[in-house]
């Protein structure tokens, strides 16, 4: 799936651009049953003609009553409707909350820097984290255009100097750099600060 942040992904799949929100459902089978104020007369006047003639739905909303008049043929396609709009929000969320995306989110920037500040992590824990990295750059990297990686420690160590095009060859050599990597002991307290800084000293990056 494309990385699309999910206000993006509604503005294509969600139920307002679709026509199924409420109340663009209810303006499809039925009509609104109104109290109006009628100037001529001064007073309000109830539409009681449809009174007992249709089924009549109360949005708790707002209190507003409708006059259903829709066949059930048309009721059973927006049922049917409603439930593929379930499966693809089911879908969407499955995606959003698996492989790479649970820990590093959606990535929507075009050009990134990762900056890796392992800590005084175990060795299992170092290639678990390493396991993950690798992950977010196969996944979602290979689908933007440029990216670095930095490594906060005593010594910053950087992949490249500047970030690099996006291409097989490149996210290759960066998972090679990545599991080359050797387990050190905890950094230094600005270390961290560092390599963020080195990141953003770099022009392409934006944030």
């Amino acid at each position: 799936q494309p990385l699309v942040s999910s206000s993006k992904w509604l503005q294509l799949h969600g139920l307002k651009r679709n026509k199924l929100s409420l109340s663009q459902i209810l303006s499809q089978i039925g009509f609104q049953h109104r109290k109006d104020y009628v100037t001529t007369l001064g007073k309000l006047v109830a539409s009681r003609y449809a009174d007992g003639l249709f089924p009549q739905y109360k949005r708790a909303q707002d209190g507003s009553v409708y006059n259903l008049t829709a066949k059930k043929e048309l009721i059973l396609h927006f049922v049917d409707c409603l439930m593929g709009a379930i499966e693809l929000y089911k879908q969407r969320m499955e995606w959003l909350t698996s492989e790479s995306r649970q820990i590093f989110g959606v990535i929507q920037e075009q050009c990134i820097v990762i900056v890796l500040d392992f800590g005084a992590v175990a060795p299992t824990e170092f290639d678990l984290c390493r396991d993950a990295l690798s992950m977010v750059l196969v996944e979602q990297v290979t689908q933007i255009a440029k990216f670095n990686l930095i490594r906060a420690a005593q010594d910053l160590t950087k992949w490249q100097q500047k970030s690099a095009p996006v291409s097989e060859r490149t996210v290759e050599s960066a998972l090679t750099w990545l599991w080359k990597l050797d387990h050190m002991r905890a950094a230094s307290h600005t270390s961290s600060a560092e390599a963020l800084l080195e990141a953003m000293s770099d022009e392409a990056v934006s944030s």
